[in-house]
């Protein structure tokens, strides 16, 4: 079964991706509530560091963690109250691209995907894929035609039949009618 993962990499710090967002403070003791964006949900224990998305970006190390209705609650070093807190709201949590987890066969990296040349299976250009959509049921690529239209293709092996990242292209197989030209 093909799968595209989480996370997706940030524009706002070059190369780094995107592991979770921190939200409102929670009490008085600097805990705040933070929404993993990541699959590996052990990513936040303590003594783990992460990089804001900041423009002087800076280094948050967690001094603690606990789940609380559905959220993670941490409190990262240095951050003795609310106050301190209320500053960290609104700050995406990055990794550098190595810290990521191994993919498993036929897994991809969202931003592996983009930028591929699409080729139908006789092997003429289709367009490229300018995005992934990840759904809960399927993923799909997000393909710009030559012709400048955009089509969705589900992420399938029926669909896509090859992915080479390293070559540059996925071989589609759309319906009939799905694409002009």
């Amino acid at each position: 079964m093909r799968k595209v993962c989480k996370p997706r990499l940030s524009s706002s710090t070059d190369g780094w991706v995107q592991v979770g967002r921190i939200g409102r403070p929670h009490g008085l003791k600097g805990e705040v509530t933070v929404v993993a964006s990541t699959d590996n949900p052990d990513r936040f224990t303590t003594g783990s560091s992460f990089l804001t998305d900041e423009e002087e970006p800076r280094r948050l190390t967690v001094a603690e963690m606990r789940r609380h209705h559905g959220y993670l609650l941490i409190r990262f070093e240095g951050c003795e109250d609310r106050d301190n807190a209320e500053g960290l709201r609104g700050l995406n949590l990055m990794i550098s691209p190595e810290e990521r987890r191994p993919l498993e066969e036929g897994e991809y990296w969202p931003q592996d995907l983009e930028g591929l040349v699409a080729l139908n299976r006789s092997g003429h250009r289709i367009g490229v894929v300018t995005g992934v959509v990840l759904g809960d049921a399927q993923d799909r690529l997000v393909i710009t035609t030559s012709t400048g239209g955009e089509v969705e293709i589900p992420f399938v092996e029926g669909l896509v039949s090859e992915v080479h990242p390293s070559g540059g292209f996925v071989v589609v197989m759309p319906p009939e009618g799905l694409i002009e030209g």
